[in-house]
């Protein structure tokens, strides 16, 4: 009778094992490096800072003056900070946003879902669209206006994260992947470890660090928002915040895979540029593109389906309530299919392109099979 087997790497090193002994080496050299713990404290303590700026903020709207026509002074009634200038009609709470008299008028509206809808000259003011218990219909008298200070901070918010953690541990993979191919430490990793497990061990390793990061900058934005007093803002960033975390987890993995892929085509420190600048430039694209066009509807939907800029144009448009429910689980699913084919591709290149020194591999000869 025969009895069952499991894969082994190495010396009696299981398959799991063996990744995760490449994981464990990840993760310690990054900890017990100081660039790296300072850096990621500057982050953290930056992002504090935007966080309780933003919602300060958004305090400032407290007070907010507000026409109210009595058909919908029902949906104001138990908010707080409001200033409600009391109107005949519609007409009268339009004259007095156009005059400047009130950021933004609440009127009945029968064709709006919940009955009522919000006017407002360039962007409605989100604290006030936050306390009402359902989202209202909103009218802009002026759309081509710039959106509120508020959007533009979760834009740079979300922007920052994802470029800072995906350039500083993209390229540390690839610095790795390249210092160990010169050293020729690589040899000696393969002939104890197949070299997808090495691979595999990289990609776990600095995704259990960069997640580490994203949580923490999670539990910032609640401390913060917390701090302000800002908890009707911190159910409306809730959701976006999860669903960035979600969306950066896969994310990272295909850069992180790419990444690794491209460092193992070249084997001096010099050339790591030549073909991991583009992989630099995908993660760069998304930050500047969410900066200016943080309002536009059309880039950011476009971004939201790019698997390169979901994780930051998904997010954004759950926060300004642009998505339909079924749209993240459908970027979602793009961006997962798309991170199998980047593992795929990626462990291909890196297995035929890690031994190979000197001059740079080609990508036709990194993909032969």
């Amino acid at each position: 009778m025969s009895t069952p087997t499991r894969t082994t790497t190495g010396r009696g090193l299981s398959t799991p094992q063996g990744v995760w002994l490449v994981a464990e080496r990840e993760i310690g050299s990054k900890l017990r490096s100081k660039a790296f713990v300072i850096s990621t404290a500057i982050l953290l303590l930056g992002a504090l800072a935007i966080v309780i700026w933003g919602g300060f903020a958004a305090s400032s709207n407290s007070g907010t003056p507000v026409a109210v026509t009595p058909d919908a002074a029902s949906a104001v009634a138990e908010a707080e900070g409001l200033d409600i200038t009391e109107v005949a009609d519609r007409a009268e709470a339009e004259a007095l946003v156009e005059s400047g008299d009130v950021d933004a008028a609440i009127v009945a509206d029968p064709e709006s879902p919940v009955g009522l809808a919000v006017i407002a000259e360039s962007s409605p003011p989100t604290q006030l669209l936050l306390q009402l218990a359902q989202t209202p219909t909103v009218e802009l008298l002026d759309p081509d206006a710039a959106a509120g200070a508020l959007g533009y901070v979760v834009a740079i918010g979300f922007g920052i994260v994802f470029l800072f953690a995906a350039s500083m541990f993209g390229g540390t993979i690839a610095q790795s992947v390249v210092e160990e191919k010169q050293t020729r430490v690589v040899e000696l990793l393969i002939s104890a470890i197949p070299v997808r497990s090495l691979l595999a061990g990289k990609v776990i390793g600095n995704t259990i660090l960069a997640m580490g990061q994203i949580l923490l900058l999670a539990a910032i934005a609640v401390v913060g928002l917390t701090i302000t007093d800002q908890t009707a803002l911190l159910q409306g960033l809730g959701g976006p915040i999860a669903w960035f975390a979600v969306f950066f987890l896969f994310g990272f993995i295909l850069l992180a895979s790419l990444f690794a892929a491209a460092a193992s085509m070249v084997s001096r420190m010099e050339d790591i540029g030549s073909t991991t600048t583009p992989l630099t430039m995908l993660i760069m694209a998304p930050y500047f593109l969410v900066i200016f066009f943080f309002d536009n509807p059309v880039v950011l939907g476009i971004m939201s389906y790019v698997p390169f800029s979901a994780p930051v144009g998904m997010p954004m448009r759950l926060f300004l309530g642009e998505a339909l429910w079924w749209e993240p689980l459908l970027s979602l699913a793009i961006l997962i299919a798309t991170c199998v084919a980047a593992i795929v591709i990626g462990a291909r290149i890196y297995e035929n392109s890690l031994l190979r020194m000197g001059g740079r591999v080609k990508l036709s000869e990194a993909l032969a099979r």
